[in-house]
């Protein structure tokens, strides 16, 4: 679970570590860099989600098979992913091999070399990964939905980019991006695992500490010009799908934990979410239900989404609206705050369980915030959110004259 007994260390470059030591045997170690595909020009779009495709396939002293034979010959794993804001390279690996992992990811950081050869080849791996994307209704309305809430902004564009973008990119292309966008001081190691801290901050001193000093002193481009709409499109699908929602507030806004309280009243994980069971468990409308709140820098989003049969649809999305309506206009009791506060208290610990969860969660939390806070801490905000704390933000979020819509028929 997550403790109070962070250790963290800023290296000379500007580099962050933060560690969690553990009593098990597997170690997780990742790099998390403030640099997303909205950090992307018109012309670069895709270019941030290519970069972390091409970065195994070779550096100045590994070709590509050697990059992942490194830590999988030690039965570790190796991945990467990218987001709107974030590029990740992480691992897991047997404590024992907690050094291997270090320089592997610091050589795969600042050596690699990307050969036009394997960039060429990546270009058709990624153009097949567009082309299921587009064969998949229910992930494509995410992304356009996206598209149509943020329109014209570089945080509206989708992650993966365009066949055609890809077929420009090369190794000048990667180079220049991350010269521009990769900088020390928005770098963070994170790690979780049995290792005294004074033997990482030897490794992270060793592998990455000689990595030129890079600062950044640009900010991104913020998005403030919200307008609602509302966009249906023809499809050629077995279902409608729907998403509906509205911008809502960004990482560092007081009213965050609120959010993410009301969104897992109304479509959390959990079957018992007042979406699921009017949708789903009551009707029998959706097979898939959901609402998600996404913090960015300066923004942030809220949206539902939901499949249900054509002739279902209208119906589905009153009730929708219903559930809204009901949280702008009824404040809940006592027991129901409580039984809520309950439920998110339970779902954030039992999530920390998972070593690799906690090692990419307490690294995003140091990279944006500068610092952890402990469960205890997590438990006190969700504790002192009030009945009106939830009315406030629903009227804000769920007003239906600032909600917009996405209909595929």
């Amino acid at each position: 679970m997550i403790s109070s007994d962070f250790l963290t260390y800023t290296l000379g470059n500007g580099i962050r570590l933060i560690h969690q030591p553990t009593l098990s045997p597997v170690a997780h170690l990742g790099v998390l860099i403030n640099t997303g595909s909205r950090d992307e020009a018109e012309e670069e779009h895709g270019l941030a989600h290519f970069i972390e495709h091409s970065v195994f396939k070779g550096t100045r002293k590994r070709r590509a098979f050697h990059v992942l034979s490194r830590i999988e010959d030690v039965g570790g794993e190796l991945n990467a992913y990218t987001t709107k804001e974030e590029t990740t390279l992480h691992s897991t690996f047997l404590r024992e091999d907690y050094e291997r992992a270090a320089e592997l990811l610091s050589d795969i950081l600042f050596n690699s070399v990307y050969p036009q050869k394997e960039i060429n080849r990546e270009k058709e791996v990624i153009a097949e990964e567009i082309n299921s994307y587009k064969d998949s209704p229910s992930e494509l309305i995410f992304d356009e939905f996206e598209e149509l809430i943020f329109d014209g902004h570089p945080i509206a564009r989708n992650i993966l980019g365009t066949s055609e973008n890809i077929s420009q990119f090369n190794r000048d292309s990667i180079l220049n991006f991350i010269e521009r966008n990769y900088h020390t001081d928005q770098m963070v190691i994170s790690s979780v695992g049995k290792l005294k801290f004074d033997r990482l901050i030897k490794y992270a001193e060793k592998h990455f500490g000689s990595a030129p000093a890079k600062i950044r002193t640009e900010n991104r481009k913020p998005f403030d010009n919200y307008v609602p709409g509302n966009r249906v499109e023809d499809k050629d699908t077995f279902q409608s799908h729907c998403m509906v929602g509205n911008i809502a507030y960004d990482v560092q806004h007081p009213k965050r934990v609120v959010m993410v309280l009301l969104n897992n009243i109304l479509g959390g994980p959990a079957m018992n979410s007042r979406l699921n069971l009017a949708l789903r468990e009551r009707r029998g409308m959706a097979y898939n239900v959901e609402s998600n709140y996404t913090a960015y820098t300066d923004t942030g989003l809220f949206s539902v989404y939901f499949g249900t049969d054509r002739e279902n649809f209208e119906k589905a999305l009153s009730l929708v609206k219903k559930e809204f309506r009901m949280l702008r206009e009824n404040k809940l009791g006592a027991l129901q705050l409580s039984k809520v506060k309950k439920q998110m208290i339970g779902q954030i610990a039992i999530s920390t369980e998972s070593h690799d969860d906690l090692m990419l969660a307490i690294g995003k939390s140091y990279l944006l915030y500068n610092r952890v806070d402990p469960l205890s801490e997590v438990f006190r905000k969700i504790e002192a959110i009030t009945e009106m704390d939830l009315l406030e933000v629903a009227n804000e979020i769920l007003d239906e004259n600032r909600l917009s819509t996405l209909v595929y028929k």
